[in-house]
C-alpha cells in the first residue's frame, strides 16, 4: 500500500491536533516539523514568566502512534520540487503540507527603543529571557506593560500578584473585545491589586530604564514588556506564495493556499478568503482539524468542507485566584455577560486543560474524536467584526 507523505509544519495548538488528525487513515505518513523537542502552551507563557507554572509538555504524551517529530525550522517549501527545507540543510519530500507555523513577536519598528530595550512574551525563549531578567530584579522594580489585549492583562495582573509594581499601558482600550461590563470589572480588579491602568496613551518611545508616552511624558520603567500584538513567521513569503498584509498564506474557505492545493493552513498563520479569524487557541484547535480534514479529503478524491466555527467568547486569567469568562456571539461580538471571580478562574483553568487533554491528547487516542460548535459565519456572507485579527 502507497503510503501519502504529510509535512505538519509547526508543533502549536493546531499543528499537534492535525498531525493527530490525520491518523483517520492509516496509508498517511506523518511528519512534524517543529524547532522545539517540547509543546509550549503558549496560553501559560504568562505563568511561566511569574514562575507561577510550567509551560511546556513532552510531545510522547500529546503525539500519536507512526507520527515522526522532526526538531528543526523550515526554511522554504520548494512547492515545485514538493520538498521541506529545513535549517540543518536537510530536506523533506511531501505529498501535501498543512503549514501551522502559528505567530510570533511583534515589536514595532515604528517605536524607536522598542526592539532593543523591551521585551517580550510571544514564545517560549522570550518568555525565558523575560523571566530571567524579571529573577534580576527587586519586587518593588517599576515593570511596564505595553498592551491592553488579553495577553498584556494576563501578564500584568499575574506580575502584580507576585507583589510587582505594574503600569499597564493599553495604547487605547482596555480589553477592547470585551463588553463594558467584563472590562470594568478587569479594571477594577487591576486596580485593586496595585495595577496602574493607562488608557488611552501610547508608548512613543522606549527607553532601557524608562518609556516615553505620545505626550511626550516620561515614566520609569526597570523592565518595559511589549504585548501589543502578533506577528507571523516569513515561510510563506520565502515560498513564493501570496499572504495577507501581516504575511499569513492566502487560501480559500478549505484553508487550501491560492497558489498551490497542495499546501493547507491553520491556526493563527491562516487567512481564508484574506479575512483571518482572531488568533486565539479557541480558534486553532477547529482550523487544525480542518487542516487535516481537507487534506484527507484531497487523498479521497472527495470534496473538502468550508470553515464553520462559532465563537462562543474567551477566557482571561487575573492572577491565580481569580478570572473573567466573557461571553459572546457567534460573530465574536461579546454579550454583556459574564463570569468573574473564582469560578472565572476555574473555567479559564479548565479551559487550558480541557485544550490540552480533551483535543489534543484524545485526538492522539481517537483520531477523528474532535467536535466543535457548528453556525459560525459561512464564506458567502460579509465579512464580521470577528474576521479580523484584533490585539490579543
Amino acid at each position: 500500500m502507497s503510503s501519502h507523505k504529510v509535512v505538519v509544519i509547526g508543533g502549536g495548538y493546531a499543528g499537534t491536533l492535525a498531525a493527530n488528525r490525520l491518523r483517520m487513515r492509516a496509508d498517511v505518513d506523518i511528519t512534524l516539523v517543529n524547532p522545539r523537542p517540547q509543546f509550549v502552551e503558549r496560553i501559560r507563557l504568562h505563568q511561566f514568566v511569574a514562575g507561577t507554572g510550567g509551560a511546556t509538555i513532552d510531545y510522547g504524551t500529546l503525539l500519536g502512534e507512526g507520527i515522526q517529530l522532526v526538531v528543526d525550522s523550515a526554511t522554504r517549501i520548494d512547492t515545485a520540487a514538493r520538498t521541506v527545507e529545513l535549517a540543518s540543510g536537510r530536506t523533506l519530500d511531501y505529498d501535501y503540507v498543512i503549514y501551522a507555523v502559528g505567530s510570533t513577536r511583534a515589536v514595532p519598528s515604528s517605536v524607536p527603543g522598542a526592539a532593543e530595550f523591551a521585551f517580550d512574551i510571544a514564545e517560549f525563549e522570550y518568555a525565558q529571557r523575560l523571566r530571567a531578567r524579571l529573577e534580576e530584579l527587586p519586587l518593588d522594580a517599576p515593570v511596564t506593560v505595553v498592551g491592553g489585549g488579553l495577553t498584556g492583562i494576563e501578564t500584568a495582573a499575574e506580575l502584580a500578584e507576585q507583589g510587582r509594581r505594574v503600569t499597564l499601558v493599553c495604547g487605547q482600550t482596555l480589553a477592547p473585545t470585551f463588553s463594558a461590563p467584563g472590562r470594568r470589572y478587569i479594571a477594577k480588579w487591576l486596580t485593586r491589586h496595585g495595577v496602574v491602568v493607562l488608557e488611552a496613551c501610547v508608548v512613543s518611545e522606549v527607553r532601557p530604564d524608562a518609556v516615553v508616552v505620545a505626550d511626550g511624558g516620561v515614566r520609569t520603567s526597570a523592565l518595559t514588556i511589549w504585548t501589543g500584538g502578533f506577528g507571523v513567521p516569513e515561510l510563506a513569503a520565502a515560498s513564493g506564495l501570496r499572504t495577507d498584509a501581516l504575511g499569513r498564506p492566502l487560501t480559500d474557505e478549505t484553508l487550501t493556499s491560492v497558489d498551490d492545493d497542495r499546501i493547507v493552513a491553520a491556526g493563527d498563520a491562516a487567512a481564508p478568503s484574506g479575512r483571518p479569524l482572531r488568533m486565539s487557541t479557541y480558534v486553532a484547535g477547529p482550523l487544525g482539524v480542518q487542516a487535516a480534514n481537507t487534506v484527507l479529503s484531497r487523498i479521497a478524491g472527495t470534496e473538502p468542507a468550508v470553515i464553520d466555527v462559532a465563537m462562543s467568547g474567551a477566557c482571561v486569567s487575573l492572577g491565580r485566584r481569580a478570572g473573567i469568562r466573557q461571553l459572546a456571539r457567534k460573530d465574536d461580538t461579546a454579550m454583556n455577560v459574564y463570569i468573574g471571580g473564582r469560578m472565572g478562574a476555574a473555567i479559564k483553568e479548565k479551559t487550558c486543560n480541557f485544550v490540552v487533554d480533551n483535543r489534543i491528547r484524545r485526538e492522539a487516542r481517537e483520531p477523528g474524536s474532535m467536535w466543535w460548535p457548528k453556525g459560525g459565519p459561512r464564506p458567502e456572507q460579509p465579512a464580521p467584526a470577528a474576521r479580523v485579527v484584533t490585539t490579543p
